[in-house]
């Protein structure tokens, strides 16, 4: 079995929604990092001194190869990425090896079966 690594840099008022459209699209969980800062092509606005911009989440999802697209096309629906600019990114990266999810594997299999 191949994995991948989806990673999302989300506003944080919208990682809840992310998370569960993830999770009904074939994720079977994810790891959160709250409080992420970031910076595209503006610069943030400021108000002396201080960042006016929303806090951002990084959410990292381990899923199956053949989920991918889905979760990733999902998330970027749900975020709105393409309809509001800055409202976030997702990236996929190849996994070589993954330890720690053989509990996961049962679950990871007859969603998987059921999407060939």
């Amino acid at each position: 079995m191949h994995f991948k690594l989806i990673l999302a840099f989300v506003e944080d008022k919208t990682t809840n929604k992310i998370m569960k459209a993830a999770r009904k699209a074939g994720a079977t969980g994810a790891t959160v990092i709250n409080n992420a800062r970031g910076e595209g092509v503006e610069r943030n606005k400021t108000f002396f001194g201080m960042s006016l911009e929303s806090q951002r989440d990084v959410l990292m999802f381990l899923v199956e190869e053949h989920l991918c697209k889905k979760i990733l096309e999902r998330i970027s629906e749900v975020g709105q990425f393409d309809e509001r600019p800055g409202s976030g990114i997702a990236i996929q990266i190849d996994v070589e090896d993954a330890v720690g999810v053989k509990h996961q594997m049962d679950q990871i299999v007859e969603v998987v079966g059921d999407e060939l």
